[in-house]
């Protein structure tokens, strides 16, 4: 990722590395930055992983897939989605406990090799000061865990577009042929432009059962900047 941010401009605003999977948030800056990111990231794991394992062939069992976010109110909920994963998953009580995760660059930045864009995120979120957001971010955290909300939300895992029903009208529009038949719904206080049932199981195990070739969109300059 941190290739990909010095090679393409990648803007990463928040991420967590699993055991099988990564969560990743990022800005829309056009261009194609995502896919050639995503290309390359995809690409150099491989390599490096194959050159350790003596092993050939890709290293990610699928392509990735994709949902355009609303910023505004959307953005928040998500963010504190992706830090709450391994609390999630069982395997931490709190995301500071997890190292690789974008929770603990966001509130303690390295000094080097810095992955986030934390002054785009800060003003994404709608901060005028780095330090404010961080208390707020802690603050978030904390009341997510308080709440209960380290739970699965099929809204950022099996949609194509969350946001307000203007943003997942227009992705819809973007997306021509492909999302004609794609209908979408209100899930909490968002709109989400859902996947057809049929591309996922009733019952899914693990969060990567639902990343498939049928539900991946490769966004490009045609989405614009409105979407992260």
């Amino acid at each position: 990722m941190f290739e990909a941010k010095k090679r393409f401009g990648l803007c990463v605003l928040d991420y967590t590395v699993t055991s099988n999977h990564i969560h990743l948030l990022v800005k829309d800056t056009g261009a194609g930055v995502i896919a050639e990111s995503m290309q390359l990231i995809a690409g150099r794991t491989a390599q490096e992983y194959n050159q350790r394992k003596g092993n050939k062939g890709a290293f990610w069992e699928d392509r990735y897939h994709a949902t355009a976010i609303d910023s505004d109110e959307y953005l928040q909920p998500c963010l504190i989605y992706i830090d709450l994963n391994m609390v999630r998953a069982g395997v931490v009580n709190h995301p500071g406990q997890w190292k690789e995760s974008g929770f603990s660059e966001i509130q303690a930045p390295p000094k080097r090799y810095t992955i986030i864009d934390l002054q785009s995120l800060t003003e994404l979120i709608g901060f005028a000061d780095v330090n404010d957001f961080q208390r707020a971010h802690r603050q978030w955290v904390e009341q997510g865990l308080e709440n209960g909300l380290a739970v699965r939300d099929e809204r950022w895992s099996e949609s194509i577009a969350v946001g307000s029903l203007a943003f997942v009208e227009k992705i819809k529009s973007k997306l021509g042929a492909t999302g004609r038949h794609r209908e979408f719904e209100l899930l909490g206080e968002a709109y989400a432009l859902r996947e057809e049932s049929e591309a996922y199981t009733r019952n899914s195990t693990a969060e990567n059962e639902v990343l498939s070739t049928e539900n991946t969109f490769l966004w490009n300059e045609n989405v614009d900047d409105s979407g992260t």
